[in-house]
């Protein structure tokens, strides 16, 4: 089961980070760029290329340290075509590279469409009499406000093939309070949701005990997490918000149990973009990104001790 993947790699290199590929150009470094501009000009193929070169090297350079990675599927699909076929390759890559992969696009859709989604991100795509698996994936994000129609089709997935997906649930930006917030009988919108999640993965537990079915909780709210953590101790936890968008290693204590278990803390631009803090020219920004990930584990190792 993918959970129990990732609460093993988290407990094997002692790190509950997860890194984001969120390229685009102008977070680049110039070098990459200009390479990538001098052989296929300036198009699409050119910034995909970039893209690839960017996230492989990362990937590579940060495989000791980091069990886990998420890669934001809009940056690639910005680029069409290009874009799409390169993130397929990214996927591969970092299966190889032996992490945990999880396709952050907060798929939302029902009935056929969510059927299809669910098949073309975890199955295999048929065409004639052969079929296709496209990305080698362990994980994606799904918006759960559509309710189950949005959701079961992912479901098969889980159960049959070791999947796991993680359901919006109280998001980090500020304004998901208009919504995820508002009162639903005596309970708010986020704790129905939460319900809903345990009912839905309620036979799809591992061996760590937690469900297939994970959650999304923002760092950017630590008493809702808290809350959230001591109620729900059957949900895994994708944290997002931490670094850029606020979100502190005091924070993110409140999503892991007492033995440390339970959740990875995700951050995108802390750690890819680390080289821009420097003031240099970005031919370190792997040496950057590397000192940024071992900041992250270990400021959170001073709140966090992990079993």
């Amino acid at each position: 089961m993918s959970i129990d993947v990732l609460q093993d790699k988290i407990r094997k290199m002692k790190n509950p980070v997860m890194f984001g590929l969120d390229p685009y150009l102008p977070i680049l470094p110039r070098h990459i760029v200009q390479e990538a501009f001098a052989q296929y000009g300036q198009t699409p193929e050119a910034a995909a290329a970039a893209y690839y070169r960017f996230c492989t090297e990362l990937l590579d350079a940060l495989a000791d340290i980091v069990p886990a990675v998420k890669i934001q599927s809009a940056c690639f699909e910005a680029l069409g075509a290009d874009g799409i076929c390169q993130m397929q390759r990214i996927t591969r890559y970092a299966k190889e590279k032996g992490y945990y992969v999880l396709v952050d696009s907060m798929r939302g859709d029902i009935g056929n469409v969510a059927e299809i989604y669910a098949q073309a991100m975890f199955g295999s795509v048929s065409i004639g009499e052969t079929s296709h698996r496209l990305y080698d994936i362990d994980a994606l994000t799904v918006n759960s406000y559509l309710g189950s129609d949005g959701v079961k089709p992912f479901l098969p997935y889980c159960k049959k093939e070791g999947k796991n997906i993680f359901l919006l649930l109280k998001t980090s930006n500020k304004s998901s309070r208009e919504v995820q917030d508002l009162l639903s009988g005596d309970r708010v919108v986020y704790t129905a949701m939460a319900d809903l999640a345990l009912r839905w993965g309620e036979t799809m537990i591992g061996r760590h005990g937690y469900s297939e079915i994970g959650a999304v909780v923002g760092a950017t709210f630590p008493q809702t997490m808290k809350l959230l953590r001591e109620k729900y101790d059957r949900l895994f936890f994708l944290v997002p918000g931490y670094g850029a968008q606020g979100g502190t290693a005091r924070n993110v204590q409140f999503a892991f149990d007492r033995f440390g278990h339970g959740a990875v803390v995700t951050a995108s631009r802390s750690i890819i973009c680390a080289w821009q803090l420097t003031g240099s020219d970005g031919t370190d920004y792997l040496d950057c990104a590397r000192a940024a990930a071992l900041k992250m584990k270990n400021d959170i190792g001073k709140f966090v001790s992990i079993l």
